[in-house]
């Protein structure tokens, strides 16, 4: 069997968009499946748009979602060969130079090189559509260089597939109605056919294809915002490909070992970023603490604390960045005592009850003096929830008039987590502290 090439090809001219590395990804997972060889190249053909910050980013992206190449090439800097080729098809009469009025200035004349066009239909089989087949005679003798030393993207293309031993053009499906050109292209250069594979598009909940108004599109948007490599990786090859299985997570490598185009389907790949986040969740909680600290750069005053709420942040967040909002926002009573408000320590206090908070309070501050300095969560709550159940209780409003109170005391806030968890992070002694300056409160 013929050793697998494929390419990953993006133009310059823009930010690294999810297509672009979802269809850089599959190009990655088939040649990595069959041992072959992948090829970087960047089509900045288009002078006036494309970028170097573009590239760079683009390669840099392709790098964190750790995707490889094996040899890299700028269309821009094989001008020479295009111009080599060009001239070889036109000395064998299969293109030539037209002399005929400029596009911008119908007044002015300029050069360009046609493509002699048999004008016959042509097919060609893909690998996840079948045979699809055009008549090419409605193509007419297309341009396909501004001039002998100018060649143009379709022309560009065929060279550096033929000159780098590309053996499968896998892209998306916007690029079928190129390959008739590009196969004609190939016939005058004698060059061999490689397979095509054109992956369903990207479109969102509207149907549309995937664009800005869509939500974010850029890969470097999604590692500002907290995702995971693995995640979006994991995410990105469910975008139009089944393993077969009910899978639903995959690591990198074990994508390589599972991807097979016969996974691909034909319909649209419907972007969904519930799911993107479930996914990127998933992988967050896969990590040890330790990496889960690393990895999202999450700093706080107090490192053993930190520690201690990295399961209520794996929990929680479904990325870094609700993670950092959350240790800034809700959890920061963690690293922080609060100032809780008397109007909102007795919100739950019942008409003609006067005083049952503090007491509420009192009566759970003896039961945390008892817990040992370490104690967890469920041991808390093993230890507080009978205060919360008794008939005394039940007669003062229920768990909520006793639970509420403690919550607030200890985070300063209407929504935090469960006091129990809190009480586990904080130590007995910082809760004591707090449940403490809370009763002074209420006796003033």
């Amino acid at each position: 069997m013929t050793r697998v090439v494929t390419r990953i090809p993006p133009s310059p001219t823009g930010r690294f968009h999810i297509g672009t590395a979802r269809t850089a990804l599959f190009n990655y997972l088939y040649a990595r499946h069959n041992g072959g060889e992948i090829v970087f190249r960047s089509e900045d053909t288009d002078r006036t748009r494309s970028k170097k910050e573009f590239e760079d980013e683009i390669m840099e992206g392709l790098q964190w979602l750790g995707i490889s190449w094996d040899s890299f090439s700028r269309q821009s800097e094989r001008t020479e060969r295009y111009q080599e080729l060009l001239q070889k098809i036109v000395g064998e009469g299969k293109a030539y130079v037209s002399k005929e009025p400029g596009r911008e200035d119908p007044n002015a004349t300029v050069e360009v090189v046609r493509l002699k066009n048999p004008g016959r239909s042509v097919t060609f089989t893909d690998l996840i559509r079948g045979d699809i087949t055009f008549d090419t005679t409605e193509l007419g003798d297309f341009v396909i260089a501004r001039s002998l030393t100018d060649a143009l993207y379709h022309f560009a293309v065929v060279a550096d597939d033929m000159d780098s031993g590309v053996t499968h053009v896998i892209r998306g499906e916007d690029h079928i109605s190129n390959t008739p050109r590009q196969i004609l292209i190939q016939e005058a250069l004698g060059a061999p056919r490689p397979a095509y594979a054109h992956l369903p598009l990207i479109v969102d909940e509207k149907r549309a294809k995937l664009s800005k108004r869509s939500g974010a599109t850029s890969v470097m948007d999604y590692r500002a915002e907290g995702f995971l490599p693995e995640g979006l990786v994991n995410y990105l090859a469910l975008l139009g490909w089944n393993p077969g299985d009910d899978r639903e997570y995959f690591s990198l490598a074990e994508l390589v070992e599972t991807f097979t185009l016969d996974g691909v389907q034909k319909g649209s790949a419907a972007w969904n970023r519930e799911k993107l986040l479930s996914v990127n969740q998933h992988w967050m909680r896969a990590l040890s603490d330790d990496d889960f600290i690393a990895r999202g750069n999450l700093e706080t005053p107090d490192a053993e604390k930190l520690r201690k709420t990295v399961p209520l942040l794996k929990e929680r967040a479904k990325t870094f960045g609700e993670a950092r909002e959350m240790l800034s926002g809700e959890l920061s009573c963690l690293f922080s005592a609060p100032a809780p408000d008397r109007s909102r320590l007795i919100v739950k206090e019942l008409p003609g009850r006067s005083g049952m908070t503090k007491t509420a309070l009192e009566s759970l501050c003896k039961a945390i003096e008892a817990l040992p300095e370490g104690v967890s969560a469920e041991a808390v709550k093993e230890a507080l929830m009978p205060l919360a159940d008794a008939e005394e209780a039940k007669e003062k409003g229920g768990r909520g008039a006793l639970l509420w109170p403690l919550r607030y005391t200890l985070s300063g806030a209407d929504r935090s987590p469960d006091p129990f968890s809190l009480i586990s992070i904080l130590g007995p002694a910082e809760a004591i502290s707090r449940v403490r300056k809370a009763i002074a409160i209420l006796g003033e």
